[in-house]
């Protein structure tokens, strides 16, 4: 009796630990856009783009405050000459 109950525990354990489980887990990736100079980034973001929120400008006074993004920022990483973490201040 003591074998079945193991037997029988067990199977169960097993059945509802894979009904739980997701068939497939899908990541979906979305496509950073990268642009070509700061002119063409203007276009979408006037005040450039920051790695981070609290980065802070070695440039000086800006116009515009940046829109924040990581991914956004390491795609256009070669538009930040002044490497302060922020592409195409202005």
């Amino acid at each position: 009796m003591k074998k079945v109950s193991v037997v029988l525990l067990i199977c169960g354990l097993v059945v509802s630990l894979s009904s739980g489980l997701p068939a497939e887990a899908k990541t979906s990736v979305a496509k950073v856009k990268t642009y070509k100079n700061c002119t063409e980034m203007h276009k979408d973001y006037k005040g450039g783009v920051s790695r981070a929120k609290n980065v802070k400008n070695k440039g000086g006074k800006t116009k515009y405050k940046p829109h924040v993004s990581k991914a956004l920022y390491d795609a256009n990483k070669k538009s930040d000459r002044d490497k302060d973490l922020i592409a195409c201040e202005q």
